[in-house]
């Protein structure tokens, strides 16, 4: 919990919080871990952001889930957190099995929910990795 980001970290932080400064509304919650470098990542966005104990390592899918109120959340929410339980999320969103999407560090997943012929849908918006950019 009292790990801190590394230098190589720091740099993604930044390129992903330059990144995302773009795309996301002003509107957007930010929903963080508790631990220190989820803190960090968060503070590089230069947001108003909260910590959340229950995104701390371990938590679950449906505690995750929850939290940020999906599919029913209006407006954006952006979560930072930990694997496995990003992958785990994405994956049980996207239909896939528990463990087979994984997220690399620093990484964004922007999903949306929309209804389409009264069903639920997932909807992938982009994948962005600090590496690319």
């Amino acid at each position: 919990m009292a790990r801190t980001l590394t230098s190589r970290g720091e740099k993604q932080a930044s390129r992903m919080a330059k990144w995302l400064d773009r795309q996301i509304p002003d509107t957007t919650r930010i929903l963080v871990s508790p631990a220190r470098r989820s803190e960090q990542t968060a503070q590089a966005l230069g947001r108003k952001y909260k910590i959340k104990a229950e995104l701390a390592p371990g938590c679950s899918v449906a505690q995750l889930l929850e939290l940020v109120q999906w599919p029913n959340a209006k407006g954006t929410v952006l979560v930072i957190g930990h694997q496995p339980t990003l992958g785990q999320t994405i994956s049980q969103l996207i239909g896939l099995s528990v463990n087979e999407c994984a997220v690399k560090k620093g990484a964004v997943w922007w999903l949306r929910n929309r209804e389409r012929a009264e069903h639920a849908q997932t909807v992938v918006v982009t994948v962005q990795s600090p590496e690319v950019l």
